[in-house]
């Protein structure tokens, strides 16, 4: 099996179904509503007519609307061979606009998500082009995602079965959606199956991003996410390369080291680089691996622990995005950083008033240790404007701050940087990968808040206020800005949207959500065309 098609244990597997509907066997069927002044009805045209009237009824007697992403689950209808249908709405429409990927996206998620009991589903929503059934296909997907590598099976007084695995099967996968049969009309021409190989790529990476978020930290410590990487690429036209603490000593990782040297488990710094021959650009990619955040020395509150395993959702985003780009083999380069580091209050902790020399020289005075992320990302940022032939775009992804969350919520990142054009296109792959990511400025006048009477910048503000746009400013004094050395930046702060905490909605579970994988597939996609 190809690196392109190999499934990932955590979604479902995809393929297209070219059968009359009426003859797919599954165990459930997903079927689009559309919302419109008579009620809702069946958004596609293909389904036997005895259940498109079936549905309908069913739907007018549950007061089911079609309203976007709202489902209702049903027992199998004449015409269907299954045994339950959820129908899922879309919103409103007419005759001239077909819902948009976004819509379809979300509502394939939300209706995977209300499956009950199913092995097989088949997906009935409107998947008239290419873009289309890629939506559908990372939705379906993604809704279908299941972490179950901590489950036993056990729970609630249940028994294991008689090869002492509990509720899981054979592979190790919780009992769930297994397969998902995506309906396109009939279609399976080039361009129908490579959007659906795209959308099955993009959904994977982001469960890959969602599978290390999830993971414990007890077990995912800089060496392991390190081991991680590496086996994740094994099988890929990627080389991976790892610095230790010593190699990071020696080579003045100043920023990664103060970071990681209050904890038992030393930092690393892991570099991806995916370089195919016919490459059109070069994108330099950072991601922020702090894989627990305790504050160091600034302890953090107790209420705010549990969370801080996602605080390597950037790295996460980063060696999810390079592996994307080599399974779809894009005519781009891509070379990613992943700075590694656990943030402990031990003994050998950095202090409030410590100053650190970074990689490239800068001095930091820290002023806070809970103010971390943005000195292992200095460090890998210099690391990346390094590099020969030197990138056309450098990209950051970060966790960053809690000033994110309180600015723009639980689901909007913000993207900051040097360029505008760059900014620009961050936010627009975000529209077409379904992501909500809002440009936000880098104010000059608040460098000066940032002013050490010992270092060449402290690590914080002396103001409480622009959190988010502070630690960006922060960044950006690590970046060649204006003149001939300028190199294109964006940073993009997903400290809230990295990790839901709340309930599930659409294709997003509780937990590790794979922020910015698909923004950043997306992106490479684009700048290799």
């Amino acid at each position: 099996m190809s690196p392109a098609t190999a499934p990932h244990p955590t979604v479902p597997t995809a393929a297209l179904t070219t059968k009359k509907l009426s003859a797919v066997e599954a165990d459930a069927a997903v079927v689009g509503m559309v919302s419109t002044s008579d009620g809702a009805a069946v958004a596609v045209d293909d389904l036997p007519s005895d259940s498109v009237h079936a549905l309908e009824a069913a739907a007018a007697a549950l007061d089911f609307t079609g309203s976007a992403s709202t489902t209702l689950r049903l027992p199998g209808v004449e015409g269907l061979e299954v045994d339950q249908v959820v129908l899922v709405g879309l919103g409103s429409t007419d005759d001239e606009d077909a819902p948009s990927t976004d819509v379809l996206r979300r509502a394939a998620g939300a209706a995977v998500r209300a499956v009950s009991k199913a092995s097989t589903v088949l997906v009935v929503l409107p998947s008239e082009g290419a873009e289309q059934v890629r939506a559908v296909t990372e939705g379906a997907l993604l809704g279908g995602y299941r972490f179950t590598a901590y489950k036993s099976g056990l729970a609630k007084g249940a028994t294991r079965d008689s090869a002492g695995k509990g509720s899981k099967d054979d592979d190790g996968r919780t009992k769930g959606v297994r397969e998902v049969l995506v309906h396109a009309g009939g279609r399976r021409d080039k361009a129908t199956k490579s959007a659906l190989e795209q959308g099955v790529v993009t959904a994977e990476a982001v469960a890959l991003a969602r599978d290390l978020v999830n993971t414990p930290p007890l077990d995912l410590h800089p060496g392991t996410l390190a081991d991680r990487a590496e086996e994740a690429v094994r099988s890929l036209p990627v080389k991976a390369s790892v610095l230790d603490e010593k190699q990071l000593a020696r080579k003045g990782y100043g920023g990664i080291l103060a970071v990681g040297q209050g904890s038992s488990r030393p930092p690393r710094l892991v570099t991806l680089s995916y370089s195919p021959s016919r490459a059109k650009a070069h994108v330099a990619l950072v991601g922020k691996g702090i894989t627990f955040d305790t504050g160091g020395i600034s302890l953090k509150p107790p209420a705010s622990m549990p969370g801080m395993k996602a605080d390597m959702a950037g790295a996460a985003a980063v060696l999810a995005t390079v592996v994307a780009a080599a399974r779809l083999q894009l005519p781009v380069a891509v070379t990613g950083y992943l700075a590694l580091a656990e943030n402990m209050p031990g003994g050998g902790a950095q202090r409030p008033s410590d100053v650190i020399t970074m990689y490239g020289g800068r001095t930091v005075e820290v002023l806070n240790t809970d103010a971390e992320g943005r000195l292992v990302m200095a460090d890998a940022i210099v690391t990346a404007t390094e590099l020969s032939p030197r990138p056309d775009a450098l990209v950051d992804v970060a966790t960053l701050t809690g000033a994110q969350v309180v600015a723009l919520g639980s689901r909007v990142s913000g993207v900051m940087g040097n360029d505008d054009a760059l900014r620009s296109e961050v936010v627009a792959n975000a529209d077409v990968a379904g992501e909500e990511m809002w440009p936000m400025p880098l104010p000059e006048h608040l460098r000066p808040t940032m002013d050490s009477t010992v270092a060449d910048i402290a690590n914080i503000s002396s103001k409480r206020d622009a959190g988010m746009l502070t630690a960006g400013v922060f960044l950006k004094e690590f970046v060649p800005t204006g003149g001939e050395d300028h190199l294109p930046w964006a940073h993009v702060d997903i400290a809230g949207p990295g990790f839901n905490e709340g309930g599930a909605f659409d294709h997003v579970h509780k937990g590790g959500t794979g922020a910015a994988v698909a923004t950043l597939v997306r992106l490479l996609e684009n700048r290799s065309a």
